[in-house]
């Protein structure tokens, strides 16, 4: 598996936001090293998830802290690793607090993407153990620095598959113990949020975001850092796994993943040869659902006879041109469903927070060109700007992780160093299914597939509480 170069949290003390990042000049200067000392007192541990006063399992290793260290201030030069395996990217950065990024290494598993046709957790989880070393050792090497400059390491510990993201966070953990640094718990959907902030110096709490991936879609208003709105969620399929498997369904080269494929193929095609239906025209929310609109797909595909078996490249040219029209008429209605939710959402956060200038659009399927130049008619309708950070930054990486690392670190949010005789069976702290904030009133679904079941409160919560706590 190829590795190529290409950007934590929680110990909950209340501070205002961060100023905006700035270039950095020079060379890496001593790293701060923060002095351990007792905060509060261990908490409850009988519950098997977090309560509000956030019990752990009695063998659990909670990123959230029990033990916290001394908070660095504005002016200290912060160096952090970023590491992410939630799903099908390995993942490694370094990042200083001035906003630059020393180093940035993937590995992708496009290969096992092909194969699979998707995602197979325990094949990417295999792929993520053989690789996770190399990532890393390459992120610090590029970097010119080594685990005795850092300042703390930040992981993706949720939400993800469980498998993978166990990788990320037991390699990160290794390294912290061995090098006592303190440890940063990473949202994932959180991180494609803050990423933006590392590269748009203007863009400052609140704002709103809109986060599209394979398995996310999520609207969300940033109050501030750790405090989210849910103005809405995916109730059934994200429009990255739609697109995934249409291009899967056309017989489309799936190495780059079903978006950049569809997104070419559709510039060949008519968009409006094929009448798919708005999903939820009917429900006056800001959720989103993709199933019904891949089973149109498929039908589709299906009345036309098209042979998946036979790759796009060999194709005769009246069925390239038959699947070009359902790919662009399929990418047409997907982003339709996006405008709709969208234009929505910004007349309530607008209510909500007037302030309002900027709409971030992140995660892997905000790499499309056909997906940004649309959203960017919807903002332009309400004198908003749009923020997309470059492809490299949108889809998973370590910057992202690193850079949230480093927001939440600056306000005192973080873990001391895990201790150095950790038995190997030790169960992480790992959370698959993480909600980001709390649910707008009116934007509860009325949709009967939504998925309600939640493994942990939603960070916006855990922090809340905390802050709460600590009056």
């Amino acid at each position: 598996m190829a590795v190529s170069s290409t950007l934590s949290r929680l110990n909950l003390l209340p501070r205002p936001s961060l100023p905006n990042p700035l270039t950095i000049l020079g060379p890496v200067n001593p790293r701060w090293r923060p002095k351990i000392r007792p905060m509060w007192a261990p908490l409850n541990s009988s519950s098997n998830s977090f309560s509000a006063h956030f019990s752990t399992p009695q063998n659990s290793n909670s990123i959230f802290p029990n033990l916290h260290t001394q908070i660095p201030g504005p002016d200290d030069d912060l160096v952090v690793l970023g590491i992410e395996t939630s799903c099908d990217d390995t993942a490694a950065a370094v990042v200083r607090s001035s906003g630059e990024i020393l180093s940035q290494v993937v590995s992708s598993q496009a290969d096992l993407l092909a194969r699979y046709g998707g995602v197979a957790p325990k094949m990417a989880e295999e792929a993520h153990s053989r690789v996770i070393d190399q990532v890393i050792q390459e992120a610090l090497d590029k970097a010119n620095v080594s685990e005795t400059d850092l300042s703390a390491v930040a992981v993706t510990i949720g939400p993800g598959l469980s498998l993978c993201l166990r990788v990320g966070v037991r390699k990160a953990r290794r390294i912290a113990s061995s090098f006592n640094l303190p440890m940063v718990g990473i949202h994932h959907m959180e991180a494609h949020a803050l990423v933006a902030r590392l590269i748009e110096r203007q863009l400052r709490f609140p704002f709103m975001a809109l986060l599209i991936s394979g398995g996310h879609n999520l609207l969300i208003l940033a109050q501030d850092l750790g405090q989210y709105i849910q103005l809405g969620t995916t109730i059934d399929d994200a429009i990255g796994e739609a697109y995934d498997k249409t291009a899967k369904w056309l017989g489309l080269d799936m190495r780059r993943s079903g978006g950049p494929a569809i997104e070419e193929l559709a510039r060949e095609g008519d968009a409006e040869s094929i009448k798919f239906s708005i999903p939820m025209k009917q429900h006056k929310d800001c959720n989103f659902s993709y199933a019904g609109l891949k089973t149109q797909v498929r039908l589709a595909i299906e009345s036309r006879k098209i042979n998946a078996e036979i790759p796009i490249s060999c194709a005769s040219s009246q069925d390239r041109s038959s699947r070009a029209d359902i790919a662009a008429s399929f990418q047409r209605v997907a982003v339709l469903h996006l405008e709709e939710r969208c234009e929505r959402a910004i007349e309530w956060a607008l209510n909500i927070e007037p302030s309002i200038k900027h709409l971030v659009v992140s995660g892997g399927v905000a790499s499309n060109e056909y997906v940004r130049a649309r959203l960017g008619h919807v903002v332009k309708k309400h004198s908003l700007q749009l923020v997309c950070p470059p492809p490299s930054l949108c889809t998973d990486n370590g910057v992202m992780v690193a850079w949230t690392g480093i927001e939440h670190f600056r306000m005192g949010r973080f873990d001391p160093p895990p201790p150095a005789d950790e038995p190997e069976d030790l169960m992480y702290d790992l959370r698959p299914r993480w909600p980001l904030g709390e649910e707008y009133a009116e934007g509860r679904s009325e949709a009967r597939s939504l998925r309600r079941a939640r493994i942990h409160p939603s960070l916006t919560s855990i922090i809340q509480a905390s802050l709460q706590q600590r009056k």
